[in-house]
């Protein structure tokens, strides 16, 4: 079946009109729900002979287990998700060398893609509420801003042309499987997010159709700032041209630590905010012991503050971390979007105006 015309125009207005009800609820992590499932090397690698161990490779289980991805999708649907993300991670051809998988980035993606598709369309079906698929886009390995040699500091690994191409080849296929939206995130540098950009700008011009991108940041320390050195601030007004439609925050830290970081970031930013963070600070043994209720009660008092549009669960989130975020916000009203002269003046600039 063909799921490639779900894509494309409507999507961008679909989401802005629902997002105008009430906030929205994006999905949790896959990696520690697969975790928890116990696979074996014969789980990942199934029969398609690669010469390289699979164990840990996730993105590929949308090709030899794909049941484990549906049913966890599905436990997030379940759970009130709107939006629910491909498996895609590391779903490229660069991620997908240390597993001598990168000639199945293509068919992996295209596989993740299907699988939320059809299992966001067997709940929209159901009930008749929009659900909503974004191919998931990790940020790679590799940096394009800092030189992992520290005797050459002008070193770099790979290219901007090269990664944009890594994007494309990844983007071209989430959207062929079914995606709505492409999300770029856990960005830590942001000339790899300006890549991504670059390559969904070229896959809207390939198709003929609007590719709506959702971009998320992710920070490195408590000051604000992700590895290439960016604020929240100095990322927004940096990607802003691509005329994304969520901008936000994931991963990093948990709530409580992102509370600056998501306040500003919604008084500047004229498109939706979706952010999602992980499920607390990791303990001693990297496990995450945040309770269901204590991340909602946190993400609730964003959205009590007007803070949020699209609120979700990164690393150690669970579908009871979900079920929890939606009947926090149930009835709370979402973020009015900033307009583009208010949003000028708050920094200190003036709207202009070109003379008849």
């Amino acid at each position: 079946m063909n799921h490639a015309i779900k894509t494309g125009p409507g999507a961008r207005e679909r989401l802005l009109a629902e997002a105008a009800k009430r906030i929205l609820i994006s999905d949790g992590a896959f990696g520690t729900q697969i975790q928890d499932r116990k696979l074996s090397e014969a789980d990942y690698a199934g029969n398609l002979g690669l010469g390289a161990d699979q164990k840990g490779n996730n993105d590929i289980l949308a090709l030899t287990r794909p049941e484990v991805i549906a049913d966890i999708t599905r436990a997030y649907l379940r759970a009130g998700s709107d939006i629910v993300s491909t498996n895609t991670f590391s779903a490229n051809r660069i991620s997908q060398a240390d597993y001598a998988a990168e000639e199945l980035v293509r068919d992996i993606n295209i596989a993740s893609a299907h699988i939320a598709r059809e299992v966001a369309d067997e709940f929209a079906q159901a009930d008749g509420r929009p659900r909503f698929v974004a191919g998931a886009i990790g940020p790679t390995n590799k940096t394009l801003s800092l030189s992992p040699d520290v005797e050459d500091p002008g070193f770099r690994e790979i290219d901007f042309d090269f990664l944009t191409q890594v994007y494309l080849e990844q983007a071209q296929a989430l959207v062929e499987g079914g995606a709505d939206f492409i999300l770029i995130e856990t960005i830590f540098d942001t000339l790899n997010a300006k890549a991504g950009v670059m390559a969904a700008r070229r896959l809207a011009e390939e198709l003929g159709q609007d590719v709506p991108l959702m971009l998320s940041m992710t920070l490195t320390d408590l000051s604000g700032r992700n590895l290439s050195g960016h604020t929240v601030e100095a990322f927004w007004n940096a990607v802003r041209h691509a005329d994304p439609v969520t901008i936000g925050l994931n991963c990093s830290f948990g709530a409580d630590q992102l509370r600056p970081h998501v306040q500003h970031l919604s008084t500047i930013a004229d498109t939706l905010l979706m952010a999602y963070p992980n499920a607390g600070l990791p303990n001693e043994l990297g496990e995450y012991d945040e309770q269901p209720d204590t991340t909602a009660g946190l993400v609730g008092e964003w959205a009590d503050a007007g803070q949020v549009n699209i609120i979700g669960g990164c690393c150690g989130s669970t579908p009871g971390h979900i079920a929890a975020m939606a009947k926090r916000v149930n009835a709370v009203a979402p973020r009015a979007i900033p307009a583009r002269e208010a949003k000028m003046r708050l920094a200190g600039l003036e709207p202009f105006t070109i003379a008849a």
